[in-house]
Formats: structure tokens, C-alpha cells, sequence
């Protein structure tokens, strides 16, 4: 990618919203590209924070492994969006793991350059800080789903997330099945058997990877808990 293709890149992300001209060249001529395939790790929790990551195209999921070997998604990064932003700050080992879900482009930014650029322009740091306190809220939200709410309606709440996303009531799941149910903290086969429930009771229906809303009340209902399947 040509340092002009960077820009044009950069100017389209949210996190560098309204920065100037020099400034976005500057993050050009720092950014490192890397090309990776499917299932490539791009760093491991406990490895040093170097710096952090910018997908431009494909998806990268973080995650956390326990000690039995189990793996639990915490969050699917696509284009447009960063991670790895704890080491620009903390200057500290990253607390997670990263993995790209198919073939992926990134930028890498270096931490020791990139605080040189926040040190001339303090809103990029607080543009920063703003993005890793909703990343804060949003894992929050999930703690909380994870401990409070049964599987069905933390599937109904996913179903829900990616239909406000898309502005439609129909749309394609963004993980295989084996991914979204660690992302949801279960196993595939409840996630089966939970989606057979929704659908023979009217709520969604399903064509694949293609998901229908039907009832968007009625599973509404099922997300805040109010209704058990």
C-alpha cells in the first residue's frame, strides 16, 4: 500500500477523525502493513505491547484462553477499527490474544512514534481514551451478559446488535457457528438448539448463515429475559 492509499485509508477512520494533513502523513509514514493470512496469530496474551493495530480489511478476534484450554471470544475487529491500543498507554503486555478470522490486511503503528504524534496533537489522546472507555463499557456489558443472562438471551441480544448494525431486520451472522458460540460463552450444540427453539416459535428464521427477525418484540423479550424458551 502506497503511503497516499494510507492516507486516503486513515482519513476514513473514526479514530482519526479531524486530524490535520501533516499529522495523517505522519501516521502514514510510521504505519507498518502487514499481510496475513486466516488463523494467523498477530500476537498472544503476555507478549509485549510494542504498539497497536488497525484493520483495513478482514477481521481479527480477540480472545482469552483458560486454563483447561478453553477459549472465549471477547471481541471481532473489522475494517476501520483498532486494538492493541492498551500498549500505547499502559506501555504494558497485552492481556489478550489476537488471531486474524480470515485473510487480513493491518496497519501496525510502533508505541514510541505514535506518542510522539499524541504529544503535538492531545485530542488524538483523548480521542484514544474516549474509544477505550467505550471499549470498557461494552466489555462490562458483556461480563454482565455472560453472568446474568441464559444462553437464549444472549443469543436474542446478539441477533438484535447486528440487525441495529445493519438497519435490517435481515442479516448474515458474522462468526461460523463454533465462533459465535465462544463469543457467547456456550457450546455449539446449545447454540443449535437454542436457534430450533427461536425458530419454531416464530421469533427468527434461519437459511444458513442468514438470519431472519420475525417477532423483533417477541425476541426483545427474550434478550432482556423476560420470556424463557
Amino acid at each position: 500500500m502506497h503511503t497516499e492509499t494510507i492516507i486516503d485509508f486513515l482519513t476514513r477512520v473514526d479514530l482519526f477523525g479531524g486530524l490535520q494533513e501533516e499529522y495523517l502523513a505522519f501516521l502514514a509514514e510510521i504505519a507498518r502493513e502487514m499481510h496475513v493470512t486466516k488463523g494467523q496469530s498477530i500476537f498472544w496474551a503476555g507478549d509485549a505491547g510494542t504498539g497497536f493495530y488497525l484493520v483495513k480489511t478482514g477481521r481479527v478476534k480477540i480472545f482469552r484462553t483458560s486454563f483447561s484450554g478453553k477459549e472465549h471470544i471477547l471481541h471481532v475487529f473489522g475494517s476501520g477499527e483498532a486494538f492493541g491500543e492498551v500498549a500505547v498507554f499502559a506501555g504494558d503486555r497485552f492481556p489478550a490474544s489476537a488471531v486474524t478470522l480470515e485473510p487480513s490486511r493491518l496497519l501496525f503503528f510502533p508505541r514510541d512514534a505514535f506518542r510522539k504524534l499524541l504529544a503535538r496533537e492531545p485530542d488524538l489522546a483523548l480521542q484514544m481514551l474516549a474509544l477505550l472507555s467505550r471499549r470498557l463499557r461494552s466489555f462490562v456489558n458483556k461480563v454482565e451478559e455472560l453472568s446474568l443472562k441464559e444462553v437464549p438471551a444472549r443469543l436474542a441480544s446478539h441477533f438484535l446488535l447486528l440487525a441495529a448494525a445493519g438497519q435490517t431486520d435481515t442479516f448474515t451472522l458474522d462468526l461460523s457457528k463454533t465462533e459465535l458460540s465462544k463469543y457467547l460463552g456456550t457450546i455449539p450444540e446449545t447454540l443449535s438448539r437454542t436457534l430450533r427453539k427461536m425458530e419454531s416459535q416464530g421469533l427468527v428464521r434461519g437459511n444458513g448463515a442468514c438470519i431472519r427477525i420475525l417477532d423483533r418484540p417477541g425476541l426483545e423479550e427474550v434478550a432482556e429475559g423476560l420470556v424463557r424458551l
